[in-house]
């Protein structure tokens, strides 16, 4: 992550950034590594890890991933999917979960 968006970060993970810069820089270097270690796409990679986001229950890391894909042109539907993706493996109260914490970022409030 560039050091100009470290200022745009939810408050956790911004105070982290501004506290411990070395290790905010570590864990971008670290992402950065990961997302250039095989050959899917930007669009994939973020779906991934929205569906990982999902399955972890993670509030947070959902919203995250979702205003990320909303700011890479990803269709609010094909966001939303993934969470209909889930209702198999997570099941229906979770997936339904995940469809909220999408719906936060992407519905015209």
């Amino acid at each position: 992550m560039s050091r100009e968006k470290d200022r745009d970060l939810p408050s956790a993970a911004g105070d982290l950034a501004k506290q411990h810069p070395a290790i905010w820089a570590a864990y971008a270097d670290l992402g950065k590594a990961t997302a250039d270690a095989g050959s899917l796409t930007p669009r994939e990679r973020r779906l991934v890890k929205l569906a990982l986001a999902i399955g972890a229950s993670s509030e947070g890391a959902v919203h995250s991933h979702t205003r990320r894909g909303v700011a890479e042109s990803i269709a609010a539907a094909d966001l939303h999917q993934v969470a209909l993706l889930a209702i198999g493996p997570l099941g229906l109260p979770r997936a339904v979960a995940a469809g909220t914490w999408i719906s936060d970022v992407t519905s015209d409030k």
